[in-house]
């Protein structure tokens, strides 16, 4: 029997099931395995994964989460925990991708739901929750890739400084609850709402790195960025938010790189990290070397 079929049968035994039937394994999951099923009339997604504490991964956090932002509205119901399981309702909809926030109206639905996550799920919160801060990500990475003695451990001291330099022009922080992992893949559109899903790296951090997160996995132009930013506060964008909104999307980036830095050498799923790491490094650089000429 395979990992993934030992990954599927564990999902399909889980006490709450009457017959579960029609088992699926959905792809894009790089830190944690999600089988579909169907049990009645109903259809669910079981999360199977541990703690990853090399990405500051816990998943009594992640459940904390994803409690909390089941209340607000914005995530799918919760039926069943276990140690290494997730079940939860599916949602039927569309995956989003990174042309769907172009979409007439795209942004301001994104903004909307983000707002109801920051202001709205961070009341619901409840028991110990992780704080996610983006720099001490970053630093914690880096001291692992030395330690590994990584192929990128020369590069560490350059980027080490130029975190720095971008954590100074963040500045002060409000905190709330924030998903910190705003792939595009993680929004569902079912046409009514949108729904957010995997909260593996939720915690307490800035609303402004999910913001700069959802803008640059999506590639939003300028106009789309600001409109973005603008539906979100409520007000235009100065240019004192603008500069540290594009210095949390450079960490954002730059979090991206080193984390497949990373898992190029402590991952055993099988995925191309070494083609994701130049992928979201060249997309850095760039980023910088913008926010250098802000």
């Amino acid at each position: 029997m395979s990992d993934l079929d030992r990954l599927i049968a564990r999902a399909m035994s889980l006490p709450i099931w009457k017959a579960p039937r029609d088992p699926e394994f959905l792809s894009g999951g790089i830190t944690n395995v999600n089988i579909k099923l169907k049990d009645g009339d109903k259809a669910y997604v079981v999360r199977v994964g541990g703690d990853i504490d090399t990405h500051h991964v816990k998943r009594f956090n992640e459940l904390a989460c994803h409690r909390a932002s089941e209340a607000a509205g914005i995530s799918p119901r919760v039926v069943y925990v276990e140690d290494g399981i997730l079940a939860m309702e599916f949602i039927e909809g569309r995956v989003l991708d990174a042309s769907s926030l172009a979409e007439p109206g795209m942004v301001d639905r994104v903004a909307e739901l983000l707002r109801r996550l920051h202001r709205n799920a961070t009341a619901q919160l409840r028991g110990p929750v992780l704080v996610f801060w983006v720099f001490h990500v970053l630093r914690d990475y880096a001291a692992r890739l030395e330690a590994a003695g990584s192929p990128y451990s020369g590069e560490i001291a350059s980027l080490l400084e130029k975190a720095a330099e971008l954590e100074a022009a963040v500045g002060p922080i409000e905190l709330a609850l924030t998903h910190n992992d705003l792939l595009p893949a993680n929004l569902l559109d079912t046409g009514e709402r949108l729904w957010l899903i995997d909260w593996d790296y939720g915690g307490f951090n800035t609303p402004l790195f999910d913001l700069a997160s959802i803008a640059s996995n999506c590639s939003l132009s300028q106009p789309l960025t600001e409109r973005l930013l603008a539906a979100y506060y409520d007000e235009p964008v100065t240019p004192a938010l603008w500069r540290r909104f594009k210095a949390m999307i450079c960490a954002s980036l730059l979090r991206e790189t080193m984390w497949s830095m990373v898992s190029e050498i402590t991952s055993v799923i099988d995925f191309d990290y070494a083609a994701y790491t130049l992928q979201y490094r060249a997309r850095f650089d760039a980023a910088y070397s913008e926010f250098q000429n802000l």
